[in-house]
């Protein structure tokens, strides 16, 4: 016989529906499953039992089997539907032979019989909850293998290969290293990254290591990118073994430690030797262009004589222990701040000077000659210093400047990313608690101000109530992984608001949602759902430079017309949206940039570029709305010049739905 504590170490967590109409077998056999299970859901018959199955989180099921109303049969039948794996014991007297074939086809786990024997229920008891544990642990090992996947995913570049070194997986980390698509890698081997100034004999040991032996290499190999730059990685490369012993895939995982290498590292250690270091950063001004002009022996030599001429005008008048030529057009050295920075604005002024001497000089080389300018990035605050130095040179870059003091720089980019994560906890608290909601503007007719259709616009409720408008949010959800989230959950409320009223509603569309793959059958798949209402749709198109792909979206375009929805394009006559990209939209409607109509009262340019809009749209059949209409004057000019439709502060602000409908 099975013993108690036996029992309870499986069954002490569980809860447990009991189904039985008799109430002097239920009260007694209660007793006795109280002893071993955490909670005891009792029912009175099978419609009871199905209906507490629903509202309680049950782990186990006894049920007697004659009962009224449902029996217990019909009961786990219906329960099977739901569940298709939760453990089941029939209670059963043995004269109910007739119901022993229907509860094996039902795939009961236990029989227990009427009058109950203590060793019996024991040791069924024990092999169904011993079995659920077991069942629970392994779902459980899954989970916990599937989360430490994602774990490696998110922290280093992966890649496998079959037995004959071609790659079958790489995460987007190694996409992302070398350049090149999961396409373009699938199916060749790790010879499209490999860099030809490692010998053929490494990759020997390494092959041999793997392969032969069975082992684990670990060691930094250099690779080269999609555009030939070379970059280090620091790899674990082991093989896979089945329970027999033999190798059925290879597993390699690498961190990127290009920038720990030399001569960085020991930029780095210069740093941390000086009490008060001043980092002098600087970068050949349109070193791209020079990449793109000489290939990588002469791009070598050019930048060891721009090193060599660097290190001699800036040593004329610094002491320095090493100039380091770091690649990437990039060089650096350090001096002592007591020594040179008494006077600060005087050694800014000298370092100018400086910079405007160096940009009179021409570098000679073969059939070459470079007129050397530099981009110079200065540290001297701050225990981040590479790292500010480096935000400079980008922030000189982004500005075409070509001086910078980065003080900072880095506890400012750090204060930046602790504000992101924050917006990002926030967008995790919205979408896990349902708190991304839809608001809608009303657009009105100019000619009766009547209401015409309702733009969707994003909104967040944060932790304290407090309605978030996506200005505070939306570029870090594109940044993060949940813009697409929010995305779908805007249609989702729009296409419910187009069911339950009717009206037409107008969904603002970036070209990175229409890029997202998952986005658009999202859009078709509601569009079919709701294909009555389709019509009343428009799609406000928000053009901006990152469209990438103008195949997919004019495909789009396509697709979602053949529902009667409408297609607009919003921000229209200012940043990037031109006449010429009408030629690829094909729009019913030009909403007019928010910016021109603001102006309008006062500017006769916007005033004129408006006119040209709606006098262009008339021409070709188009329809205009103006945006941000804030007051009687600025809706009077925009209906006089003779725009079709308003939408702004004027009439109403954005609100839920329900403020319009029910009011």
């Amino acid at each position: 016989m099975v013993r108690f504590n036996d029992i309870i170490k499986y069954s002490k967590d569980l809860t447990l529906l009991y189904v039985e109409d008799n109430a002097d077998s239920r009260e007694m056999t209660l007793m006795l499953f109280e002893d071993f299970f955490h909670q005891v859901i009792v029912a009175v018959d099978g419609e009871d039992g199905l209906e507490k199955f629903k509202t309680h989180d049950i782990d186990l099921i006894i049920t007697d089997i004659n009962m009224p109303k449902c029996n217990g049969i019909d009961m786990c039948k219906k329960i099977r539907k739901i569940n298709d794996t939760i453990p089941i014991m029939i209670i059963t007297a043995y004269n109910e032979d007739e119901f022993f074939v229907e509860s094996i086809e039902l795939g009961v786990n236990g029989f227990l019989f009427k009058p109950m024997k203590m060793d019996h229920f024991s040791q069924v008891l024990y092999n169904v909850v011993q079995k659920y544990q077991y069942m629970k642990e392994s779902k459980e090992n899954l989970h916990f293998l599937e989360v430490y996947k994602e774990a490696v995913n998110a922290s280093a570049i992966v890649s496998k290969t079959d037995i004959n070194g071609r790659i079958i997986y790489v995460n987007d980390a190694f996409s992302e290293i070398t350049g090149y698509s999961k396409e373009e890698l699938l199916g060749k081997s790790h010879n499209i990254i490999r860099h030809p100034d490692n010998p053929k004999s490494f990759f020997e040991e390494i092959w041999h290591t793997i392969s032969k032996e069975k082992k684990a290499w670990k060691g930094i190999i250099r690779n080269k990118n999609k555009e030939g730059k070379s970059y280090y990685v620091n790899s674990l490369i082991m093989p896979i073994l089945d329970l027999h012993g033999n190798i059925v895939e290879y597993i390699s995982l690498r961190q990127d430690v290009t920038d720990i290498m030399n001569p960085i590292k020991q930029l780095q250690d210069t740093l941390r030797d000086f009490k008060r270091p001043v980092l002098l950063y600087m970068k050949l001004d349109k070193f791209d262009m020079l990449e793109e002009f000489y290939d990588n022996d002469v791009l070598e030599k050019l930048q060891k004589q721009v090193a060599s001429h660097l290190h001699n005008r800036f040593a004329d008048f610094y002491e320095f222990d090493k100039f380091y030529a770091l690649g990437n057009g990039e060089y650096a050295f350090v001096i002592d701040y007591y020594k040179y920075l008494q006077d600060e604005s005087q050694f800014i002024q000298e370092m100018k000077g400086l910079q405007e001497v160096i940009a009179e000089d021409i570098i000679s080389l073969e059939n070459i000659s470079y007129d050397l300018s530099i981009l110079l990035s200065i540290v001297y605050e701050n225990n981040h210093i590479l790292e500010s130095a480096k935000l400079g040179l980008k922030n000189l870059l982004k500005t075409k400047k070509d001086f910078i003091i980065s003080n900072n720089l880095a506890d400012k980019e750090q204060e930046k990313t602790k504000q992101n994560m924050k917006v990002v906890s926030m967008i995790q608290y919205a979408l896990k608690n349902g708190n991304v909601i839809s608001y809608f503007q009303p657009i009105v007719d100019n000619q009766t101000k009547e209401i015409v259709k309702y733009e969707s616009l994003v909104r967040l409720i944060d932790e304290n109530g407090k309605v978030v408008s996506p200005f505070y949010f939306l570029d870090t959800a594109k940044k993060s992984n949940y813009y697409t989230q929010i995305t779908h959950t805007v249609l989702k409320h729009s296409f419910s608001v187009l069911k339950l009223y009717g009206v037409s509603v107008s969904i603002n569309l970036s070209a990175l949602d229409i890029e997202q793959k998952s986005t658009r059958e999202n859009i078709l798949e509601l569009l079919e759902e709701h294909k009555d209402f389709a019509h009343l749709i428009v799609f406000e198109l928000l053009e901006d430079e990152s469209v990438k792909e103008f195949k997919i979206i004019r495909q789009f375009i396509t697709d979602v017309k053949k529902y009667g929805v409408r297609i607009a394009i919003d921000d229209f006559g200012a940043g990037y949206s031109n006449y010429e990209r009408l030629l690829d939209y094909q729009p019913d409607i030009l909403k007019i940039d928010g910016c021109l109509i603001r102006d309008i009262e006062t500017s006769s340019y916007s005033l004129s570029v408006v006119k040209s809009i709606v006098t262009f749209a008339k021409e070709q059949n188009l329809q205009t709305i103006a945006e941000y209409i804030e007051n009687e004057a600025i809706y009077n000019i925009v209906k006089d010049l003779g725009v079709d439709f308003s939408q702004g502060y004027y009439f109403d602000k954005p609100e839920p739905i329900a403020h319009y409908i029910n009011r």
